[in-house]
């Protein structure tokens, strides 16, 4: 990796990108401190620390929420409207129609998804006031401080998405996706911090310290693990004769990555169990909010077993769905048959559509439970060690690793694109 971006760094237009890229991300976290005035921050720790989406929005800001920076609702509002658009082009025959029609086809799905991610930061800023004036976080509560707020968050949201691109197009790698990786690693010096004043304390000693940090690093290796592991399908292509000449068949694969769809899954699961709770935040002296926070037989109770059992069931089930409803088994096996290849002892047509689809299923499951191990171990560390209140989960490693990972591939296409690759090492 460090030989990479040295390599990098000694190309001109490539420096550009990196330095470009920096100073985007500076003026990302200067914003990010940027605090929305008339919010009683104290009040609102209660809310992130609930178990509602509160505490997803905190985490995927980098701590945005709980400062309630003007950056609070992050990029959260585009990975909805991205999601809904993906689901929304495998539903409506209109949309799975433009994604096949090339860059044209695409650029209007990114300005769809463009358009409904305001639309979705309208609704989410509305009711993120809603909540927190029910919880007396907010000192006016005025008809035109609520304007200026709900006005205040969207626009901000708004302009990340505009930031975002502007990384994609003249920086290196995924605007968006380096976007929530840098909000993300800013939380790592809170979280050394709280370790520290654990210790501190005597909350805990010095083993339990070291085991803690050794659990961290297995984690993280068993996720770069997973990420970069991938089932590959054998597929081989028949000779042809093209002008006169004949040319030999070929062997080549297809790459199905294990942790394609485990960030989503979790996504997902995390939504589920947690959208109950922020619903009844609208109502938090009704028996249905009583019931789901501290009821005997609630299954969203963040400290319960029957919390990480669901939660870790609802991964598994998301990953396998959202893998079903992405990837296309029938359009696979047809592009194929067109280019005359074939998966050696599978006879090409529905046979080959049914073994894609029974490999995507095995790998979906497998790909799920490993996520949703890694999604219920922050909860039983919470739960069954001295560690409490560390701001620490795995879907933040899993992001970490897929996005540098992808940053990184970018980098190194963009060397080899330019010929220095081999001159560099």
């Amino acid at each position: 990796m460090l030989s990479t971006l040295r390599n990098a760094w000694k190309v001109p237009d490539l420096r550009k990108r990196l330095l470009f890229t920096l100073f985007m991300v500076a003026i990302f976290r200067m914003g990010n401190h940027i605090p929305v005035p008339g919010i009683d921050t104290s009040k609102l720790a209660a809310l992130v620390n609930s178990g509602s989406l509160f505490g997803f929005y905190d985490f995927m800001s980098g701590g945005a929420f709980s400062s309630f920076s003007i950056f609070a609702m992050g990029v959260v509002p585009y990975i909805n409207s991205s999601i809904v658009m993906q689901l929304l082009t495998i539903a409506i025959p209109s949309l799975e129609q433009l994604s096949k029609e090339g860059e044209e086809g695409r650029k209007k799905i990114q300005n769809y998804t463009r358009y409904f991610a305001v639309v979705f930061g309208l609704i989410q800023s509305f009711s993120t006031y809603a909540i927190i004036s029910q919880q007396g976080a907010i000192t006016d509560t005025s008809k035109f401080n609520m304007f200026m707020m709900v006005l205040t968050l969207t626009t901000a949201s708004t302009f990340l998405m505009w930031f975002g691109d502007k990384i994609t197009e003249h920086g290196i790698g995924n605007g968006i996706s380096i976007l929530i990786f840098i909000n993300i690693i800013s939380r790592f010096p809170s979280s050394i911090n709280q370790i520290a004043g654990l210790q501190k304390a005597e909350t805990v000693n010095f083993v339990e310290v070291i085991i803690f940090i050794a659990v961290v690093v297995a984690l993280f290796l068993a996720v770069v693990v997973m990420s970069l592991a991938e089932r590959r399908i054998p597929v081989q292509y028949a000779g042809k004769t093209v002008g006169g000449k004949v040319y030999r068949g070929q062997s080549t694969h297809i790459p199905i990555n294990v942790n394609a769809s485990a960030v989503i899954g979790i996504i997902f699961a995390i939504s589920v169990m947690q959208f109950p709770i922020t619903i009844g935040q609208f109502w938090p002296n009704s028996a249905f909010y009583k019931f789901i926070t501290a009821g005997k037989y609630s299954i969203f109770k963040e400290s319960s077993w029957q919390y990480a059992l669901t939660y870790f069931v609802l991964t598994i089930f998301f990953t396998w769905f959202y893998t079903q409803v992405t990837f296309k088994p029938e359009e696979m096996a047809e592009n194929m048959h067109k280019s005359s290849g074939f998966i050696p002892g599978i006879r090409p047509g529905v046979p080959t559509s049914d073994y894609i689809e029974n490999v995507l299923g095995k790998i979906s499951i497998i790909g799920g439970a490993f996520a949703g191990i890694i999604a219920v171990l922050p909860i039983i560390m919470e739960g069954y060690s001295n560690f409490k209140g560390i701001r620490f989960g795995g879907t933040g490693l899993l992001i970490i690793v897929s996005v540098a990972l992808e940053t990184l591939r970018q980098i190194e296409s963009q060397l080899v694109m330019r010929h220095y690759h081999g001159f560099l090492k």
